[in-house]
């Protein structure tokens, strides 16, 4: 294998914050990769860290591209990426990541790589409150759902390693738990706008906030509601909040009467396909994220790339710069903000980082 970090005299890793200036190739308007192929996986009796029981855990997936094996039957090529809060596998079929990587010629491209994107739980096509259980739905975390991946790709798929484990924001989070639960799964580990600790400060008060905003409403009914609760529509207002950039929204947002438009235009689609309890329970599940403790026992090179404009995760407090010195083969990268970065969406934009993407791939081939 290349190497991934110069070793200072000590021996101990050294961090790369790197500041630079990224210029980005047009968005690919057409799909040019293959239709990604939809199943499920169901994990029977799945026991949550919580002690409860669910007798069928439903994993939705997609998958491009097929698995190969080397002479002693190791799949190399399998990629694990991992969505946001809220999100799905299908947001990430877009022109502005899938388009730019998963095409002819792109850094994951399908026909060379077997791509996963699963939902996970709660999300999507995969088992979630809104499916009945409501309240009743066993209260996950993310450890959870970094669990329920590990089988789908090893039971499921029938996996034994993965070329990449990568993620964009709660995906990303999950892209460290990978690394320290499953060190030697695999060769690389790519999250994109996260922190290596606690969701706390700034980042737990808006989610709080989105969460208040439910369970404090009358009209949630302790999760038993007929229609969905006002505050709905108060939660889905915090995470537009969140999601972008000052410089971004001013350009789309220039008067108060263009903000509004814009605004109510963007909750109003949100609210089109929103469920209370599975929102609820969506931010909820960041409340046993904490690779603080097992940095150190990542082994895979890991590759964690944010942006200066991100609200949630802020450079200001130097977490990304101090943390990653404690993974044996770790290196940050925090881009500055700039005329094509989304705030923290930056994570989804791949023309931005998919150099950095290509370097990962190439020191940690074989």
């Amino acid at each position: 294998m290349k190497h991934w970090l110069h070793a200072s005299p000590s021996g101990a890793p050294r961090l790369f914050a790197v500041l630079m200036i990224v210029s980005i190739a047009p968005a690919i308007l057409l799909a040019q990769y293959p239709t990604p192929q939809q199943r499920d996986f169901v994990i029977k009796n799945f026991r949550f860290t919580s002690g409860e029981v669910l007798p069928e855990l439903r994993i939705h997936y997609r998958t491009l591209g097929k698995p190969e094996r080397d002479s002693q039957g190791v799949v190399r090529n399998a990629v694990l990426i991992m969505h946001g809060t809220g999100g799905s596998g299908s947001s990430l079929i877009n022109p502005i990541f899938a388009g730019e990587l998963f095409r002819p010629g792109g850094v994951l491209d399908a026909e060379k790589y077997f791509l996963i994107l699963p939902d996970g739980i709660g999300h999507g096509g995969s088992s979630k409150p809104s499916d009945g259980l409501r309240a009743r739905f066993p209260h996950y975390g993310y450890l959870d759902m970094v669990e329920a991946q590990y089988q789908l790709v090893t039971q499921g798929l029938g996996l034994n390693h993965l070329r990449l484990v990568m993620g964009t924001s709660m995906g990303a989070m999950q892209t460290w738990l990978w690394g320290e639960r499953h060190p030697d799964f695999m060769d690389a580990l790519m999250p994109l706008a996260s922190l290596p600790a606690q969701i706390s400060g700034r980042n737990r008060v808006w989610r709080r906030a989105a969460m208040d905003a439910i369970r404090l409403d009358p009209a949630w009914k302790g999760g038993h509601y007929d229609t969905q609760p006002p505050g709905l529509r108060t939660a889905e207002q915090m995470l537009y909040l969140v999601g972008s950039n000052p410089m971004l929204r001013q350009r789309e947002m220039p008067t108060l009467a263009a903000s509004d438009v814009v605004f109510d235009a963007a909750i109003v689609t949100a609210m089109k396909t929103a469920d209370a309890n599975d929102l609820l329970y969506q931010l909820d599940a960041s409340r046993d994220y904490d690779p603080g403790p097992d940095l150190e026992h990542i082994r895979a090179p890991l590759l964690a790339v944010n942006s200066a404009d991100d609200f949630i995760n802020p450079p200001e407090l130097k977490i990304l710069e101090r943390e990653i010195q404690r993974v044996p083969h770790g290196r940050a990268v925090v881009l500055p903000a700039g005329p094509e970065t989304r705030g923290h969406g930056t994570h989804t934009v791949a023309a931005v980082w998919k150099n950095f993407l290509q370097e990962l791939l190439s020191a940690t081939s074989r």
